[in-house]
């Protein structure tokens, strides 16, 4: 073997050892990376401290939604309770008072539908001194009113009801207490406004449990004292004593 030879078999030597130690460099560096990725893959991760959740709303009341009325309706009734019972300087209206909450609930009610009262005729137009002979049940009375308020109020003013001034809205409803808006059904319009009056008067001065009264300022304007177990210590003070209302909820501590 000559010398050239010798040296290109070292040299070829040499770059199959540098090829064997790099690829196992390269191999290990394999090996030995799957195992740590394995190990960092196998590290659980520390739970992420997750923002607290918004408080939920109080509702202060949660007698106040729908049941009956569709929110157009809702409205109506809205404005026209305020007519008949407005706001002055002695305290809030009708409308601030949930009057037409409690009318809603009301109409939703077994009462809504006559359900204690003797339907199967016959109806005759009833004496002065007699009570109402209506074949409609109360809750459809109520809602052909709403409907006939909106009529009679775009004949005369081209306008809804909702939309009138205050003035106009009066006018309206007087025409609908003296029975001169037409008929509901064959029914006057003066059963629909006293239907009306009587559940926006309930409506501002009933317990709050039926949805109207609210915060009880009716009874506060009236000076009400509301439902208490007794007045006996009361009596016996020889100077008055102003009690604050207390509605039913309040006897719910009672044993």
């Amino acid at each position: 073997m000559t010398d050239n030879e010798n040296n290109q078999q070292a040299n070829t030597t040499s770059t199959r050892r540098a090829f064997l130690k790099n690829s196992g460099i390269t191999f290990g560096g394999i090996v030995i990376g799957g195992t740590i990725g394995g190990l960092l893959g196998n590290v659980k991760e520390e739970p992420t401290e997750q923002p607290a959740p918004a408080p939920v709303a109080e509702v202060a009341n949660p007698n106040v939604a729908l049941m009956f009325f569709t929110p157009d309706e809702y409205q109506t009734t809205n404005a026209a309770v305020e007519r008949i019972f407005p706001e002055d300087e002695n305290g809030p209206g009708a409308m601030e008072l949930n009057a037409a909450i409690y009318i809603d609930h009301q109409l939703a009610s077994q009462w809504g539908v006559n359900a204690k009262d003797y339907r199967l005729g016959p109806f005759y137009k009833p004496e002065p001194t007699q009570g109402e002979q209506i074949k409609l049940l109360r809750q459809d009375l109520f809602r052909l009113g709403l409907k006939r308020l909106d009529n009679y109020s775009s004949e005369n003013y081209e306008k809804q009801f909702l939309d009138l001034e205050a003035e106009e809205q009066d006018g309206v409803l007087a025409a609908f207490e003296e029975g001169k808006a037409g008929s509901i059904s064959g029914v006057s319009t003066t059963e629909f406004f006293k239907l009306l009056r009587q559940l926006t008067l309930e409506g501002v001065y009933a317990d709050p449990m039926y949805g109207g009264n609210k915060e009880m300022l009716g009874w506060e304007m009236r000076k009400y004292p509301g439902t208490r177990m007794g007045y006996i210590n009361e009596i016996q003070k020889k100077d008055f004593v102003e009690l604050e209302p207390n509605s039913l909820q309040s006897h719910m501590g009672h044993s």
